[in-house]
């Protein structure tokens, strides 16, 4: 999230005004993130999060709007899109694309603890099968295509042997995507982003409870061992070191598997996954580091952070504790 486009308080109030959600009193610019416009809306009924869509279109956009508004009505702790008088959730503002969701309680828990992983591990399952009935279909467009895309046009800000890591992780992964065990992986919506800053929890500390997952604009139909990596790669990292940590990644997992449990094929195949998620992290850090777009309050992130975690799961590869059988 950051600021692209700026929008004043009184086209914020025009805005609003059509949503039935009372009078704007605060408008405030979100500056983490690195995607959209947002800011966090008050209004005289509530806390709202208002998005301008700086790089997917309208034809896009449904599949996520309808996704997060399909996994709300099923239990799934998740913003809503905010419906007009036509019940449609996709709108426009200063010529962008936009929406305004409720804003979930709670606060980011960055320094995760086995509490906070099991939790995360349960719900994404959750969401998994919630999913499962969604009718719309787009692929995650931050996949394989694009990494055989974005790869080339980072090469040149990279080191030699940055190079051969990063096309050797590509061949390995693009050869993984066509065997008969990948293509066997179950598949579904997936959030493909959920870091410890999309995650929301409340309560007293050691107590808290999840609150909600947000930011489903990195979202797609994946395979749910993706996903699953995605988070492994972040909330059972040791993040100086890029090294996993087992203790939360087997508490994650054993959460994840008492909702969903997982195939064989899955299990044998995480190691792999693994390095996806770090790989496609990896290149899209890259890509925003080198090629910035302008923004008020913007900061790439480290891309380095990546390239380490997938260092570190090419040397130790993790597999979940025991086998079991499709």
């Amino acid at each position: 999230m950051a600021v692209f486009t700026e929008v004043t308080f009184d086209e914020a109030s025009a805005f609003v005004a059509t949503l039935d959600v009372g009078q704007v009193t605060a408008l405030r610019g979100i500056g983490a993130g690195i995607e959209n416009t947002n800011y966090f809306v008050s209004t005289t009924q509530g806390e709202w999060v208002l998005t301008l869509f700086e790089r997917l279109t309208f034809e896009q956009l449904p599949f996520y709007l309808h996704l997060m508004r399909h996994l709300a009505q099923r239990g799934i702790p998740v913003p809503e899109p905010r419906s007009d008088d036509n019940d449609q959730i996709l709108h426009q503002l200063k010529d962008k694309p936009a929406a305004l969701v409720n804003k979930l309680p709670g606060g980011h828990q960055l320094a995760p603890d086995l509490h906070h992983c099991e939790q995360v591990g349960e719900m994404l399952a959750r969401m998994h099968l919630a999913g499962q009935d969604f009718p719309l279909a787009q692929p995650n467009l931050r996949g394989l295509p694009w990494w055989q895309e974005t790869v080339p046009v980072v090469l040149p800000f990279l080191t030699a042997e940055q190079r051969t890591l990063i096309e050797e992780e590509l061949a390995f992964q693009t050869a993984l995507a066509e065997s008969a065990a990948y293509l066997d992986l179950p598949r579904g919506p997936v959030h493909a982003d959920l870091f410890r800053d999309n995650v929301m929890f409340e309560g007293l500390p050691g107590r808290e409870r999840l609150s909600g997952f947000f930011d489903f604009y990195f979202a797609g139909v994946d395979t749910f061992l993706f996903d699953i990596a995605v988070c492994l790669n972040d909330w059972c990292i040791d993040l100086d070191s890029g090294r996993g940590v087992d203790e939360r990644a087997a508490v994650f997992v054993a959460a994840y598997e008492r909702v969903r449990p997982l195939t064989g094929n899955e299990r044998r195949l995480l190691p792999a996954l693994l390095r996806a998620g770090a790989l496609r992290f990896w290149v899209s850090r890259l890509w925003d580091l080198h090629l910035p777009r302008d923004a008020s309050m913007l900061k790439p992130h480290d891309p380095e952070h990546f390239e380490r975690v997938l260092r570190a799961r090419i040397a130790v590869p993790w597999h979940p504790q025991g086998e079991r059988e499709a």
